[in-house]
């Protein structure tokens, strides 16, 4: 049961990571200082996306299945549990995209407000 347990959180944390990767950039609207917070999960995931790494939360997710005596997966969280669900089979590439451009519309709105906290001189 406490391996089921982890399970379930890891996989929880998975999403939430991901839900900040695509909307966090909007919370450094409000609050400033996250950007930076925002600049290295997106970092990662674009490093997890372009070399191809496992993430260490799948790796952790897979584990936590064989300790609680379930088959682990050959495929990643985001195969698993996104593609075919969120967006259709074959269209990761352009999840990826429409996820890059919440991201950028996100950091653009950071700096228009950061422009406007600036005092002018």
């Amino acid at each position: 049961m406490g391996y089921q347990l982890l399970t379930t959180a890891i996989l929880a944390l998975h999403f939430g990571f991901l839900a900040y990767l695509a909307f966090g950039g909007f919370l450094a609207w409000r609050w400033p200082r996250t950007i930076w917070l925002h600049l290295t999960a997106a970092g990662w995931g674009v490093l997890v996306v372009a070399a191809n790494l496992s993430c260490p939360l799948t790796v952790a997710e897979h584990w936590s299945r064989r300790q609680a005596g379930q088959v682990g997966f050959d495929e990643g969280f985001v195969d698993r549990y996104l593609t075919g669900v969120i967006y259709p089979d074959g269209y990761a590439g352009l999840a990826r995209l429409v996820v890059a451009l919440v991201v950028a519309i996100s950091w653009a709105g950071v700096v228009r407000a950061a422009r406007r906290r600036r005092p002018r001189s």
